[in-house]
């Protein structure tokens, strides 16, 4: 823990320029995002008040890699659907559900990236093997929240296990993958507002 690596700090001026002191260079967000590829942690603060303003400036980053040509992460829906959760009963368990999902998510990158190597070596349907492969990571992904969930409510823990169920084997067509998608995610909506009733 002692020699764990301090965070660079990155100061931003009023002239929305960004001073990385570390190596006593000006960067920019471009630069930073470079930066959180190459696993380098920072923090941002405003030179004037000394405010940490890290989450802004990372917003900032998506917002400009989502303006990229073929750079697009987030869909549409998804946004419409995070926005609605601002303000919502809801609204506490995103973020830890998100942050949850993305985690598993990237430890199982390269098994992904296996998966998906395999599917687009046969030559008939890749796209419907990749999402198949994907929609699996999903369900495995909502069952362990749910177990996660269940250790703080002991009460709730056996009806949300009874409810996730796994999904039949997705038909190869696009169409009928997004179906089984929305599906899912009513599904999780249903039960997390089950669980807010309850408590």
């Amino acid at each position: 823990m002692a020699n764990e690596k301090q965070p660079i700090v990155i100061k931003k001026y009023a002239n929305r320029r960004l001073y990385n002191t570390g190596t006593s260079t000006y960067v920019t967000l471009e630069d930073l995002a470079q930066m959180v590829k190459k696993g380098e942690n920072f923090q941002v603060f405003d030179a004037k008040t000394n405010e940490e303003i890290t989450r802004s400036v990372l917003t900032q980053i998506i917002f400009e890699q989502e303006g990229k040509d073929g750079q697009a992460l987030l869909p549409t829906h998804f946004l419409r659907q995070l926005i609605g959760f601002y303000g919502d009963s809801m609204q506490s368990l995103v973020p830890s559900y998100l942050q949850f999902s993305l985690e598993k998510f990237v430890g199982e990158q390269q098994k992904m990236r296996e998966q998906m190597t395999a599917a687009l070596g046969v030559k008939a349907m890749p796209g419907g093997e990749i999402f198949a492969a994907m929609e699996e990571q999903a369900r495995n992904n909502m069952a362990m929240f749910n177990q996660a969930l269940g250790l703080l409510n002991p009460f709730v823990a056996p009806a949300a296990a009874t409810e996730v169920k796994p999904a039949p084997q997705a038909p190869p067509a696009g169409n009928g993958d997004l179906e089984a998608m929305k599906r899912q995610l009513a599904e999780m909506q249903r039960m997390l507002e089950g669980l807010a009733k309850k408590d």
